[in-house]
């Protein structure tokens, strides 16, 4: 029920609210705020107190402030010179019902709450409840001062105020205290505020056990402290006496650098290092790092050999077993292993000769050279490095050099950085567990460089045999012997490998396969190896003429990776079939290739269907193998100029223009006019102008199709050439035969070209390949024209073809 109505000046408070019976210290600083106090401390110094919704509003009014505040008198005030300190006292809860005035100051008239009646007796024992709990929190360390707590602990104040005390003292938002002041039953504020404590005291004991718990540690942690100093110094005193030092992680460490039989001059840094964490701190920063160092020194296989008995026999027949074909490849990395054979046998026969102890059969740390595998991709560069492994009884260790830009990713960061590294060698090593694993380093051609620095500079080292003995480490800071390791490198081309680190390597290139080859290797490596994958009976069999129809008409690589992709898809089919209870044909025929693989995405030929004039067909080496290329040529009316289009490189266009400046100087023997360029502008196209081409082996079939457009002859469709050509019609020596010749084979040519100087490459061509092509070597364009046109060209001079484009 509602009491008695004043009209009192009215201040509002930001964050805080004030209970009745309760003193308490307030600022205020907003003009209307200092005079609405000044005018009440010269009254009867009562002053309405109400709380603002929202903090943020500077003038606040009615629809602002809450609707309950207190009535106080002000006890004390102390002016400033921006600010009124006041001291106030609650009196009671009161409602707002009216503002008679803003200005100066805020002017209402106000009314008194009064409680509701309730339950004495529970008032009494939520009172009893509420005052232990208030104890208790004092005791757990709440901030009260000691006047407020002899008043709450006194048997002499009424619940009201006890419930309204402790409200102001709890440790909520100034929204929740506001609903505290509103609620008008006593009962119901002493079970809410007694909630609000309850909840306080539980986190004063967490606080309290957390801080326990701590402080208890911090001791434990300066007694451990205190004993780890007196042990370094009782350890210290046993040294001096000749006695070992306690049992502890510093003695297994110092036990562990005796086990690694480092060289003496790693031993004396490891045992250096190891004195140094000896006297450090625990809770020094580097102790982890030189932890850290220890352990990698340790680790590190500086004295573990694999003992690899070296057989030529076995290692022949394990890379038979593993790769088909590669005749040249194996032949070259067996004379390798022949050499390293005889090496560990003279090594082992003069030990004896001197008398030593040593134990022979492939221990020997010298090796002729390193390899490098160049070839397309899908070759088994990588896999026959693994079986080189398993040829010599070594650990095999591959790192991927693709895309690796910083210099510290070979040679290891400085122990000064955070997270310091090795380099990848010494951590393949490592790894590896043994000082003479095959080392394979993957894509070599595709590392980078930048303001980091140049990694393949910093293989030079590891990759020099007459070096690699002290290899040295950023991080480790002493030399590791490298000499035991067998590097192999790999890559695609050989263009992007700098020229000194180039020389510091063998290269073996691995050529494409021939279809027969491929063949071979779907049949006995592949088709059994996805059947397993996709689980499938071993007895599922495909046929040679299905076998065949994916190899030609759904690839197209020197590789055999999209054939595996192809033969996976197969089983995959095959798979699903039989998993949705499908009645699977145990042999895959050609017909039925098409249902599992869709359209077929290559024709069985790639070569032109028909002669034309014009055109003529190149062959070329790309980092995927062999390709056949095609010359176009058109000629229109103009000025003589000469256009050349298709990507193509500086090379390429200067092949272009001899080949021009070849027909022009040579008009008579053509059978050309004298002044025939001056009328006409020529047009040289290399189709898939997307794909980048260069290098000067496309010079004779440009030569040719620029003399079949000028001199309206038709070229044969089924014959390829490449060479170089001069401005005397020469044709020189060109690399890359090998390759040039598969794919021609691939794409159904019957009849290559090639410059004289390259009739012992063919050697290295597949006897398949030469039974199905016919081979012309010739040693001028003139003989390459009689071979490529399908009738002669007439010598005596012939009037000028129109204008067409031939293409």
């Amino acid at each position: 029920m509602d009491l008695i109505e004043r009209t009192v000046p009215v201040v509002a408070l930001r964050g805080s609210v004030v209970f009745p019976k309760v003193e308490a210290i307030l600022t205020f600083g907003r003009p209307k705020s200092k005079t609405a106090v000044n005018a009440s401390f010269n009254g009867d110094r009562l002053l309405a107190i109400f709380t603002q919704k929202d903090a943020r509003v500077a003038d606040p009014y009615q629809e602002d402030m809450y609707q309950v505040g207190t009535l106080a008198t002000i006890q004390q005030l102390m002016p400033t010179e921006n600010e009124y300190h006041v001291l106030v006292r609650g009196v009671s809860r009161i409602k707002l019902s009216e503002i008679l005035s803003q200005e100066p100051f805020l002017v209402c008239k106000v009314s008194e709450v009064s409680e509701v009646a309730g339950n004495t007796e529970a008032e009494e024992a939520l009172s009893k409840h509420l005052t232990q709990l208030f104890e208790k929190a004092v005791r757990l360390g709440k901030p009260v001062d000691v006047q407020t707590v002899m008043r709450l602990l006194s048997a002499k104040i009424e619940p009201s105020e006890l419930a309204d005390q402790i409200a102001y003292l709890l440790d909520i938002k100034a929204s929740q205290k506001q609903e505290l002041l509103q609620e008008t039953s006593l009962e119901v504020r002493l079970k809410r505020v007694t909630d609000v404590l309850t909840h306080e005291v539980g986190v004063l004991e967490l606080e309290k056990t957390i801080s326990t718990k701590t402080q208890k540690r911090f001791e434990e942690q300066m007694r451990k402290a205190m004993l780890r100093e007196r042990q370094k110094t009782i350890a210290q005193e046993l040294k001096g006496l000749g006695e070992e030092e306690p049992d502890d992680e510093v003695a297994e460490l110092r036990k562990k650098i005796k086990l690694a039989k480092m060289p003496k001059e790693v031993n004396e840094k490891a045992e250096k290092e190891l004195e140094r964490l000896f006297q450090m701190p625990p809770h020094n920063p580097e102790n982890a790092y030189i932890r850290n160092y220890l352990d990698w020194l340790v680790e590190m296989p500086w004295s573990k050999t694999s003992t690899s008995a070296i057989s030529i026999k076995s290692a022949a027949k394990i890379l038979d077993q593993d790769h088909y074909a590669l005749k040249k490849v194996k032949e070259r990395i067996l004379e390798y292993l022949a050499v390293m054979e005889l090496k560990s046998k003279s090594k082992s026969k003069s030990k004896m000769e001197d008398g030593e102890e040593g134990v022979v059969s492939g221990k020997g740390n010298d090796h002729p050279t390193i390899l490098c595998f160049v070839g397309p991709p899908g070759v088994g560069k990588t896999s026959i490095g693994r079986s080189i492994a398993r040829a010599l009884g070594r650990k095999f260790v591959r790192v991927s050099l693709g895309g690796v830009r910083d210099e510290a990713e070979v040679r290891g960061h400085r122990r000064t950085y955070v997270g310091a590294l090795p380099g990848r060698i010494i951590q393949g090593v490592r790894n590896a567990g043994t000082n003479n694993p095959v080392f394979m380093l993957d894509e070599i051609d595709k590392l980078g460089n930048d303001f980091r620095g140049d990694p393949s500079s910093a293989l030079l080292e590891a990759l020099d045999p007459e070096q690699n003995r002290e290899f040295s480490d950023h991080y480790l800071e002493v030399p590791f012997n490298l000499s035991g390791v067998m590097f192999i490198c790999t890559g695609n081309v050989l263009d992007t490998i700098p020229p000194a680190l180039r020389d510091r390597m063998e290269i073996i290139h691995f050529p494409g396969y021939t279809e027969e080859d491929k063949y071979h290797i779907a049949h006995e490596y592949l088709w059994p190896k996805q059947l397993e994958i996709n689980g499938l009976k071993g007895d599922m069999e495909m046929n040679h003429a299905a076998m065949s129809e994916i190899i030609s008409r759904y690839t197209r690589e020197a590789g055999v990776r999209s054939l595996e992709r192809n033969l996976a898809t197969v089983c995959r089919k095959l798979a699903r079939q039989i998993a949705e209870g499908v009645k699977v044909s145990k042999k895959i025929a050609k017909e039925d290739i098409q249902k599992f693989l869709g359209p077929a995405q290559f024709t069985s030929l790639l070569a032109d269907t028909e002669d034309d004039i014009g055109i003529a067909t190149g062959m070329a080496v790309t980092s995927a193998g062999g390709e056949i290329i095609f010359i176009e040529t058109a000629l229109m009316p103009g000025k003589g100029r000469l256009t050349l289009t298709g990507q193509l490189g500086d090379v390429m266009k200067e092949s272009a223009r001899a080949a021009f400046s070849y027909a022009r100087s040579h008009w008579r023997e053509l059978g050309l006019r004298e002044d025939f360029a001056r009328g006409i502008d020529v047009h040289i196209h290399v189709p898939e102008g997307a794909v980048p081409k260069d290098g000067p082996s496309a010079g004779v079939a440009m030569g040719t199709s620029l003399v079949s457009a000028l001199t309206g002859t038709k070229t044969k469709k089924d014959v390829g050439m490449t060479g170089e050509i001069t401005l005397r019609g020469r044709v020189l020596e060109v690399g890359g035969v090998r390759e040039k010749v598969i794919a021609a084979h691939r794409a159904g040519i019957k009849t290559v070209v090639l410059p004289e100087a390259n009739k012992k490459d063919m050697e290295e061509v597949p006897e398949k390949v030469k039974e199905d092509i016919r081979f012309v070597f010739t040693s001028h364009l003139d003989q390459v024209l009689e071979i490529a046109f399908c009738n002669p060209l007439k010598r005596p001079k012939i009037s000028v073809p129109q204008a067409t484009a031939f293409a």
